[in-house]
């Protein structure tokens, strides 16, 4: 049997590709952002669970520059501060 390739996805703020597993999801809808999100349609990006990229892309605000519009701080507030095993709607 063959053995099913695991999805890779760049992260935004190192730029390197991983397993989609060890991602963050991010995603715009046209009502909302949604941080963790899983099977939810909308211009998608990730970010690393590693506490520095988080840190990085909080600091940079990198989801602003990657969206290009102005993003509020609770997403990067939620982004830091939640788990991120549960997805959580803004």
């Amino acid at each position: 049997m063959k053995k099913n390739k695991e999805p890779l996805r760049m992260c935004i703020v190192c730029r390197q590709m991983k397993p989609k597993i060890e991602l963050i999801r991010i995603v715009k809808t046209p009502d909302e952002i949604i941080v963790n999100a899983n099977k939810v349609n909308g211009r998608g990006m990730y970010v690393c669970k590693d506490s520095k990229c988080i840190e990085s892309c909080c600091k940079k605000k990198l989801i602003n520059k990657t969206l290009s519009c102005p993003v509020e701080d609770s997403v990067y507030d939620l982004l830091k501060d939640s788990p991120i095993y549960y997805d959580t709607i803004i």
